[in-house]
């Protein structure tokens, strides 16, 4: 049949991702308990969620969400600059403040925005972008759509950046926690290259907020800093928070630069005040339970304790994220397969998402799975390498 988009070639794009075992489609999640998810009518143990600490079903937060509903409604019906913003957002935005010490903050609607709006607004064909080069997709299309000399440095790498660095030229960005990988960013030594290089530092930790350091501050605190001591700093709600949008913190001149002249914020509606009510809960959550970072902890290394049994690559990191490594498209999603088959859900990631023959089962341990759900995750991952 003639397609409009032929000369896109979109049809043979397609079949070219089939052929290599990276074709994508989405599966459909009929329900959800906790851990437990069903698809095509089949249950499945989910190691795949970023709910880290399985904030998205506790029942306090819960019913924050609902009485937010009540309160505001569903949608807040216009952008943050006409009406959009309501004392709910601003109540939310105070109690981030007060978590983590800095001078102002402002809300999005998810992470992969607040990255591009952040990226965006400081960036032009007069700065350099300094990135790390696994760096998150929204944080790297940010970087060639602002039209500023993109560099990237070696992953995790001091002295790769201070090699391309340099002064007062733009900004150095990095993660807290890798999404793929789950290591962590060297913050310290990197934070002593943007102040001796008079460069911003700007921080994704997404996967760090309410998972590292005290009350759940993140990776910054875990790592023994201040979050005054990072320019920008950027966190999600929809991991480890439970609920969903998206936050940048930083100082008062740079949040009211961000309101002036952030496309992504002035001309998006805001984030629900419902969803801002229930977050305010569930930051409030995270900074009180210490023992669900502690049940955390202990979940992940019962996992590495039982995984050193098998002989799989795995990386080192400590984090909930425990990447195995297998290495080719086609044998990854054979793994996922069989996992399937022990009722484990564990998708397999693949290019482009990360590198070629890098691809990988992408494990995520949560608080709320349990130890006899873990065995069998081991058990299915050690049928897994009887596959040819």
């Amino acid at each position: 049949m003639n397609s409009r988009f032929d000369f896109l070639k979109i049809n043979e794009q397609l079949d070219e991702r089939r052929a290599e075992n990276v074709f994508r489609s989405c599966a459909c999640i009929e329900e959800r308990h906790g851990t437990e998810i069903r698809i095509d009518g089949r249950d499945y143990i989910n190691f795949c969620s970023n709910d880290y600490l399985g904030l998205s079903s506790d029942p306090d937060l819960m019913k924050a969400w609902k009485e937010g509903i009540d309160i505001w409604g569903c949608g807040s019906g216009a952008s943050p600059l006409v009406t959009g913003l309501t004392r709910a957002h601003r109540e939310l935005q105070d109690e981030i403040k007060d978590w983590l010490g800095v001078e102002e903050v402002i809300l999005f609607n998810s992470g992969f925005a607040a990255n591009q709006a952040v990226v965006k607004a400081l960036n032009g064909r007069n700065t350099v972008i300094y990135a790390d080069r696994l760096a998150h997709a929204s944080l790297q299309e940010a970087s060639v759509l602002s039209g500023a000399r993109y560099v990237r440095f070696l992953h995790n790498d001091p002295v790769s950046l201070q090699g391309k660095l340099a002064p007062r030229t733009g900004m150095i960005i990095t993660e807290g926690v890798f999404s793929m990988d789950g290591d962590e960013a060297p913050l310290a030594e990197i934070r002593k290259l943007a102040e001796g290089s008079g460069n911003i530092f700007f921080l994704d930790d997404a996967h760090g907020f309410g998972v590292h350091g005290a009350e759940g501050k993140g990776t910054v605190s875990r790592q023994g800093l201040r979050h005054r001591d990072i320019d920008v700093v950027m966190g999600t709600f929809g991991k480890a928070l439970g609920t969903s949008g998206a936050f940048v913190a930083g100082s008062r001149e740079f949040i009211d630069y961000m309101i002036n002249f952030s496309r992504e914020y002035i001309y998006s509606t805001h984030m629900a005040p419902n969803v801002a009510h229930a977050t305010r809960k569930a930051v409030r959550i995270v900074r009180e339970r210490d023992e669900l970072r502690e049940e955390l902890r202990a979940k992940v290394d019962y996992f590495r304790s039982r995984i050193a049994q098998l002989s799989l690559t795995v990386s080192q990191s400590t984090t909930s994220i425990q990447p195995i490594i297998i290495g080719s498209s086609e044998k990854a999603l054979q793994w996922s397969g069989k996992l399937k088959s022990f009722g484990c859900y564990v998708s397999a990631i693949r290019h482009p998402t990360v590198p070629k023959n890098t691809a990988r089962l992408r494990v995520t341990v949560t608080a709320n799975h349990s130890y006899e759900q873990i065995d069998k995750l081991t058990e299915g991952l050690s049928s897994c390498q009887q596959l040819q």
